[in-house]
């Protein structure tokens, strides 16, 4: 067994009887035992099962980047306070101050990493277990978890559209159209990688404010939104075709979830919060909650003005209309 075999092998062990019962839930439900598509539906049942359980997380880091984007003005201070101070004395103060805002504000610039973070391990134990399918299915390897070594004869002489799960773009493996297998391996690593990049690119335009937005911190963001989909893109022809399927279903996944959330639940003062109070609007439904604070201040300004608003800072009890009757007709008098 492996380094990466060794340190994973607990996550392996929970991927692989997660792939096992769903390919025994299929079975059941009168698929082919054999059947390419039958461990297709058992990866994809494996994808939700993941992403429905980082949930929490996601939330989280929603949660997070939106903390993030509302104290950029005073990371923006912040730096300007120290603005050509490079000695060492005035970094580390820097640095500290940065710490006590994040902690002040309950967030952190790497909690929008978790997600990602938790989906890695797992992402990598599902590589090392459908690699290791021959060679459990050859006895060479003892079962993992669910496993079994016919599982793994099942799986290794599963085929879709005339690729083995197990073949790569570099490896195809043998007995196979090596033209077709590369031309449908990079087809879904172009759509992988395409997905990712749009879901990066959807939240920076749609999802952020004009303050983080002016933020040098941006930069970064930017990079990473040109970086990663290359960094997978360039990966992916190591990928096995199964695993290709679990990141593709996964960066869906993520899609939808988030087209979701900047559609329902914007950052304030973002493009996507606009286009919700335009809707609203149109559907002649109210503002939302703190949409626009200079608004409410205005409309809280006059209605300061009227008889039923508030003065001395008391307010006023309502008066009938009666009695309204009685005092216009004093003041005439």
């Amino acid at each position: 067994m492996g380094f990466f075999d060794t340190i994973l092998y607990p996550i392996q062990w929970v991927v692989a009887w997660i792939l096992a019962l769903f390919h025994h839930l299929f079975t059941m439900l009168g698929m082919s035992a054999d059947g390419g598509w039958t461990w297709v539906l058992s990866i994809v049942g494996l994808t939700v099962v993941v992403r429905a359980a980082v949930i929490p997380l996601f939330v989280r880091q929603i949660k997070s980047q939106r903390k993030m984007q509302m104290i950029q003005p005073e990371i923006q201070r912040l730096q300007k306070k120290y603005k050509g101070k490079k000695d060492q004395f005035s970094r580390q103060a820097m640095v500290e101050e940065q710490q006590a805002l994040f902690k002040k504000h309950g967030t952190s610039p790497f909690a929008s990493c978790l997600p990602l973070l938790v989906q890695m391990p797992i992402f990598l134990s599902l590589f090392r277990v459908i690699m290791n399918v021959p060679q459990v299915a050859e006895g060479h390897m003892d079962a993992v978890g669910g496993m079994t070594r016919d599982l793994a004869v099942s799986m290794d002489h599963a085929v879709v559209l005339g690729i083995p799960l197990s073949a790569s773009f570099l490896d195809p493996g043998e007995g196979v159209n090596v033209l077709w297998v590369r031309i449908l391996t990079a087809i879904l690593i172009v759509i992988m990688a395409g997905m990712m990049f749009l879901t990066q690119r959807h939240m920076m335009t749609k999802n952020m404010s004009e303050a983080a937005m002016n933020n040098p911190f941006m930069q970064q963001q930017k990079m990473m939104l040109y970086l990663m989909p290359v960094v997978f893109g360039i990966g992916g022809v190591y990928f096995p075709l199964g695993v290709l399927i679990y990141w593709l279903i996964s960066n869906g996944w993520t899609m939808g979830q988030q087209t979701v959330i900047i559609r329902n639940m914007p950052t304030p003062g973002s493009q996507a919060e606009r286009e919700l109070m335009e809707r609203r609007a149109r559907k002649g439904k109210s503002p939302l909650p703190g949409s626009d604070p200079i608004e409410m201040k205005s409309q809280g300004s006059e209605d300061t003005s009227t008889e039923g608003g508030t003065q001395g800072g008391q307010r006023s009890q309502p008066v009938s209309a009666k009695r309204q009757k009685q005092k216009r007709k004093k003041r005439r008098k």
